[in-house]
């Protein structure tokens, strides 16, 4: 049987290593499951995916969707290149495709493979509205969000017997199931508020790198709540901050967010 080994587990009762800090936000957090299983696993489910959807392409929100996300890529890379942390994005395989479905929705899943549905491109309006959606979703892919959820998972289902190093491929494949639900649901992460936050806060910064508007998100976020009907709230908010929080912290990143923007030479 294939075994996964687990390296930078818990070494004291309380004690913990495998922390990761998020070199544009500054966040730390615990990731000790392996990327490269991840985004293998990731790749599967998003092949299989696009395989039973009608995936969208040569119009013009197919061209924006693979337009921005290049942009947003390539902003990334040269900011992680200046760091000096640029070996942190070798495993990722990027794709960016646009899928008909009336979903008011958009993800990214480890190794940088992203899905837009056609419901949410009417709400984006243009280029700097999809930049908003595409920071933020490549964001959960950077910050390692998907492997701090499987973190979260393996600690609380095994707990100390992680301790031994190992992983049975059966176990790596249950939490990986159980985090990234499979079929319809894939890609559909329930990340914790503080992950929603840090992937508002760094896809700011990351549009804002790649030369669109800062100031664009909040009136995207504004649409996107405002197309709630009734009680029923989109997909793509279910787990996000309250849309008050999320435009205070939007405006008080915004003088860091705007300094990239001018880098980039964007107008002020």
């Amino acid at each position: 049987m294939k075994i996964l080994k687990i390296s930078a587990i818990l070494v004291t009762a309380l004690g913990v290593t495998g922390c990761v800090t998020n070199p544009i936000t500054g966040r730390s957090s615990i990731q000790i499951a392996n990327n490269s299983e991840i985004a293998t696993a990731a790749a599967s489910e998003y092949k299989t995916t696009l395989s039973k959807a009608k995936v969208i392409t040569g119009t013009a929100d197919a061209n924006r969707i693979k337009n921005v996300g290049a942009r947003i890529k390539n902003a990334a890379y040269a900011y992680y290149k200046s760091i000096g942390r640029e070996s942190a994005l070798a495993g990722y395989s990027w794709e960016f495709n646009l899928i008909q479905d009336n979903q008011l929705n958009a993800w990214c899943m480890p190794g940088g493979k992203v899905a837009f549905y056609t419901g949410i491109m009417p709400v984006c309006k243009d280029d700097n509205g999809v930049a908003v959606v595409m920071g933020h979703e490549v964001s959960h892919a950077l910050a390692g969000h998907g492997n701090e959820r499987i973190s979260q998972a393996m600690l609380a289902q095994y707990g100390g017997s992680l301790l031994g190093g190992t992983m049975s491929n059966s176990q790596w494949a249950g939490v990986f199931e159980k985090v990234y639900p499979i079929g319809a649901q894939v890609g559909l992460l329930a990340y914790g508020r503080k992950q929603e936050s840090e992937a508002d806060e760094m896809g700011l910064y990351l549009m804002a790198m790649a030369g669109y508007d800062p100031r664009t998100a909040t009136s995207f976020w504004q649409r996107m709540e405002s197309s709630s009907t009734g009680s029923r709230t989109p997909e793509f908010l279910s787990t996000h901050p309250n849309p008050q929080n999320r435009i205070a912290d939007l405006n008080a990143d915004m003088p860091k967010a705007l300094q990239y923007y001018k880098a980039a030479g964007g107008k002020l």
